[in-house]
């Protein structure tokens, strides 16, 4: 992986990040396709919007289809025919968000299927397998997630744990890495550590000290944020935490979120995103657009024939009107989810293509307050 800072404006940054299927332009936001699909689309909507990079969740390919059947199929690529990057979430929020149904120990996880129950465990080298069996572009190594407010033994043993995780899968990489050359290839997948802390400094720059003295981990991200914590306070843990965290490498702020909260991370320092944000909402009636957001199921869109976006250039805003979406919202139409989601998708992607853009000519800053003014 090849990672190139090309201007700062400010903190913000836009870069470029060379992976095995192509070329990923920073800021970037990457759309969720859990089970290798995002819902409702195929991958030649995601071409045809452009995107370079899709997350995929290993906890759930893992239990189905099974990331041994991925590998014979040829990897999440030839599996899904998606020909661009992926990128893998290690289980670690599924752990968190499973509640009872998971037990945290110092080697691993232990979980229960949200499918049939069945018994597992997931150690960091055992996530680690399963994500190059589906061949991803970028790994996120195993953490251990915290929901907000917790208690301060709570938090640090969360930095203690995901420490520790951290060291086994780098250098369990670095053995891979060390294989794969013996056996004249290269392992071309790479790994991002996740930094911990809560909304703490003290345990922020505790967990990025660990990180970053264990070794090159490709890129870093910032997890256990938007997990219960006021809007303000994570804006401003991430003041303090995207400092701490190595310049020439990408910065990955996991599972977040509004347009506001993406453009308030690319303001201090942020490069990559990603949340089921714009579909999910799409999906239950909520429309992003170049002027706030609007609520395609009130009965005051029945009979208006302008697009959702007047400033978007999407499929959707191309071909179908507000009036349209709404009757098929209310009607129940499947349509209505690929039409919703095409444009909600593209309204983010441009979201930080024009972020990029304001960084290269130095003016970010006024976007930055055109953004934070329309969806204050």
């Amino acid at each position: 992986m090849e990672f190139n800072l090309q201007k700062i404006d400010g903190e913000a940054r836009a870069g470029s990040i060379k992976l095995a299927h192509g070329e990923v332009l920073t800021p970037i936001f990457m759309p969720v396709g859990t089970q290798a699909s995002v819902k409702a689309l195929d991958f030649k909507d995601l071409l045809e919007l452009d995107c370079p990079i899709v997350l995929a969740n290993t906890y759930h390919l893992y239990l189905r289809p099974s990331d041994e059947v991925v590998a014979k199929l040829g990897g999440l690529h030839n599996f899904s025919k998606f020909p661009r990057n992926f990128l893998t979430d290690s289980g670690g929020f599924q752990a968190f968000s499973l509640g009872g149904n998971v037990k945290v120990q110092e080697e691993g996880i232990v979980f229960k299927s949200h499918i049939d129950g069945s018994k597992h465990f997931f150690t960091p080298k055992k996530v680690l397998d399963i994500e190059y069996n589906l061949n991803s572009d970028i790994m996120m190594i195993l953490d251990d997630l915290v929901g907000l407010p917790a208690s301060k033994e709570r938090i640090k043993e969360s930095i203690n744990r995901t420490s520790l995780w951290a060291k086994e899968a780098i250098e369990y990489h670095t053995f891979k890495k060390e294989q794969f050359k013996n056996e004249g290839r290269e392992l071309s997948n790479n790994i991002f550590a996740i930094n911990q802390g809560g909304t703490d400094r003290e345990f922020r720059e505790m967990s990025a000290r660990d990180l970053t003295s264990m070794g090159e981990f490709d890129g870093y991200a910032i997890g256990g944020l938007a997990v219960g914590e006021p809007n303000e306070l994570m804006y401003e843990t991430l003041s303090f935490t995207v400092p701490l965290l190595p310049k020439n490498k990408p910065r990955y702020l996991m599972g977040v979120g509004t347009p506001r909260d993406i453009i308030e991370a690319i303001y201090r320092g942020v490069d990559m995103f990603d949340c089921v944000m714009p579909t999910r909402n799409a999906r239950n009636g909520t429309i992003f657009t170049h002027f706030g957001k609007l609520s395609i199921k009130s009965s005051r869109f029945k009979l208006d024939d302008n697009p959702l976006d007047s400033k978007c250039s999407c499929y959707t805003c191309q071909n179908f009107s507000r009036a349209y979406l709404h009757h098929l919202f209310r009607a129940g139409e499947m349509s209505y989810f690929r039409l919703s989601s095409i444009h909600n998708l593209a309204f983010y992607l441009k979201l930080v293509r024009d972020a990029r853009e304001a960084i290269l000519k130095g003016e970010f800053r006024r976007l930055y307050q055109e953004i934070c003014e329309i969806y204050n």
